[in-house]
């Protein structure tokens, strides 16, 4: 009877950790994101600021780890459409030709969304466009940029066992 109970323990124990470990990774993805969102901002602020539209284009495709004071130790670096298949989970790596910041998932059973197999999700700096009104000489409007945002790519969600989706 003793060692069944204990079993039962293990096993309830057990499965909290694993969820407490899909925590761990999805914080830590979001905690990356929310730094790289402030970067980003940043350089937006300072290049409205200084009136540099031209510099702010060289925003969109950016690296946007190349804006961190310090990397996360998990990033692999930039390649340049390298199958990164074999890439271990939990790392982040800059897919310099197709200009997006790819986080490889550790724990794929609990991804939903990204970008295929094995489990990524994929961002990408864009810009932010304004419609401007029409000028008078010429007739016809034009578009302005305004900004530029960190954007997820493919719409993702990360699962708990005993949770709802945390839809993206």
């Amino acid at each position: 009877m003793v060692i069944t109970v204990i079993g039962i323990l293990i096993t309830v124990a057990g499965s909290r950790l694993w969820g407490l470990q899909v925590d761990a990774e999805r914080v830590s993805m979001e905690q990356v994101l929310g730094n790289l969102k402030s970067a980003l901002g940043i350089d937006v602020a300072t290049y409205l600021v200084a009136g540099d539209l031209a510099g702010m284009q060289t925003l969109e495709g950016s690296n946007p780890m190349d804006r961190l004071a310090e990397v996360p130790s998990n990033y692999l670096g930039s390649v340049n459409g390298t199958s990164m298949t074999d890439t271990a989970g939990g790392a982040w790596y800059f897919d310099a030709r197709s200009r997006a910041l790819v986080y490889r998932v550790r724990n794929a059973d609990y991804f939903r969304g990204g970008a295929g197999t094995p489990a990524q999700a994929r961002f990408a700096v864009q810009l932010v466009y304004e419609d401007r009104s029409p000028s008078r000489a010429s007739g016809s409007g034009h578009r302005e940029i305004v900004g530029a945002r960190f954007v997820a790519l493919e719409p993702y969600a990360w699962i708990q066992p005993d949770q709802e989706l945390d839809v993206r």
